[in-house]
């Protein structure tokens, strides 16, 4: 007979679900975890894994075809989905699940909602209830769906999201994108690499979130692979018709594909999960404090996508560590570390969000943009560098082309944020990071020698240049 009451639980069973309960057993506490689908969520099946299974092979291929002394090679289509499957076990979650019963978290499969304080009802798929009850906290770790924007056709032509995107057993003769973020431009590369004639369509600049310059380098690049790009466009209908999907934008063109995907942000996963039992909003972000706790509700978290703090999965994970290891404190009557870049808070959501976009060149960005610096009223200085101009990004491949961007804060001389466009450059991504998040001075990170000939020579390169400006 399964024990109905637990010291938490946690609603959804994706990456950050599985932490919050994690943390908290470590802490001494009992969980069990809620999830309607499989165990291991959105990052595991449908996002973060098989999406970057799709990219990798024609990435590796093209960077090989860029040096020199490389002949020949081709891709396999099948094969990149054979091996994009591997990575989601054949979505079966039955490695996530036997990993649960080895950290001692139990699970409850079927659709949880909130019936009461500290009170969720489990409903299975055939129709069994079970009520659990929480001794100290439920936390909400649901996630966010794709949202369908309201383009008249669109919902009636069975688009493709993400999740049909990153799952797909055949790749279709032609494609055509909604959206210009992030799933849009990694998507327009994967297929593009994978033989798709690809159409990407945007309502304003691509990645437009971040730097300017590096939307610009990725259009270039995405064009040189193919892609036919449609920036500042509107999409007014789509028809599916036969065989294909026909989108009319708003310059009075037309775009005909074999598939549509729309890729125009997220909606949180709030809105049959009983919110309004307890005040709350269904269908909206579930707003916290830094704690992850939702305020006026002692006992209710919300972590992850579903506060939309930041969607990102490494940070829903951070928040996890912090709300795990806050509940349990707070179970046990411990000390809460709840001050600034304290042991039981999200700090970093503010400050310290590293990214990567997995394009053709890679866009690696963490802290604030020049704009938002100085919107923020940062006195800033900006320092730019052509990364194909370091010795190590011109060994890697022959014509290496890429930027980087140091925004400062002239006042305190410290690192606001730096963003990088170029072949493999998340892997410069973790040290701009700690500089951020450690505040570091510049004057101590001359004092960080990067080695030569590597690409992360650029850290030298920001410097000097930072240095000659303030002379």
């Amino acid at each position: 007979m399964p024990t109905d009451e637990y010291d938490l639980i946690v609603l959804g069973g994706g990456p950050v679900g599985e932490n919050v309960a994690d943390r908290a057993v470590q802490g001494g506490l009992t969980a069990i975890i809620v999830e309607s689908e499989l165990v291991g969520g959105e990052c595991s099946y449908w996002a973060c894994m098989p999406s970057k299974a799709l990219l990798r092979s024609a990435q590796a291929l093209r960077a090989a075809q860029h040096v020199q002394g490389v002949i020949g090679g081709e891709l396999d289509p099948a094969g990149v989905l054979a091996r994009r499957d591997s990575f989601t076990s054949d979505w079966s979650d039955a490695g996530q699940v036997k990993w649960l019963e080895s950290a001692g978290i139990d699970l409850a499969r079927g659709h949880g909602r909130i019936t009461g304080p500290r009170e969720v009802t489990v409903t299975a798929e055939d129709g069994t209830t079970r009520i659990l009850t929480a001794k100290h906290a439920v936390a909400i770790s649901t996630g966010t769906d794709a949202s369908i924007p309201p383009i008249p056709g669109l919902a009636e032509a069975s688009p493709w999201t993400s999740r049909e995107a990153t799952s797909a057993q055949e790749i279709p003769a032609s494609l055509a994108i909604i959206g210009g973020g992030v799933v849009g431009v990694e998507m327009a590369t994967a297929y593009a690499g994978l033989g798709a004639q690809v159409t990407l369509i945007a309502r304003g600049e691509l990645l437009s979130g971040m730097e300017p310059f590096a939307g610009e380098l990725v259009a270039a690049s995405l064009r040189d692979l193919g892609v036919e790009v449609r920036m500042n466009t509107s999409t007014e209908k789509v028809t599916r018709a036969g065989d294909g999907v026909m989108v009319a934008l708003g310059d009075g063109t037309e775009v005909t594909a074999s598939e549509v995907l729309v890729a125009t942000g997220r909606t949180p996963r709030s809105d049959d999960i009983g919110l309004e039992t307890v005040g709350l909003e269904p269908g909206k972000s579930i707003p916290t404090d830094d704690t992850l706790r939702v305020p006026g509700h002692d006992w209710l978290y919300a972590v992850g996508d579903v506060n939309g703090r930041v969607l990102l999965t490494h940070q829903g994970k951070y928040q996890a560590r912090a709300a795990g290891d806050v509940i349990a404190a707070r179970a046990k009557g411990d000390d809460v570390d709840d001050a600034a870049w304290g042991r039981h808070v999200a700090t970093a959501d503010h400050a310290g969000v590293p990214q990567v976009v997995f394009a053709d060149p890679e866009v690696a960005s963490v802290g604030l943009t020049a704009a938002a610096a100085q919107d923020a009223g940062f006195q800033t200085r900006v320092i730019d560098y052509d990364l194909g101009g370091v010795a190590g990004a011109s060994l890697r491949e022959d014509g290496y082309s890429g930027q980087a961007r140091m925004v400062t804060d002239s006042e305190r001389d410290v690192i606001l944020g730096m963003t990088f466009v170029g072949p493999d450059v998340a892997e410069l991504l973790h040290a701009a990071t700690v500089a951020i998040v450690g505040e570091v001075p510049i004057k101590r990170l001359w004092h960080a020698v990067p080695s030569y000939p590597a690409v992360s020579e650029i850290w030298l390169r920001l410097l000097e240049a930072y240095g000659r400006e303030s002379a």
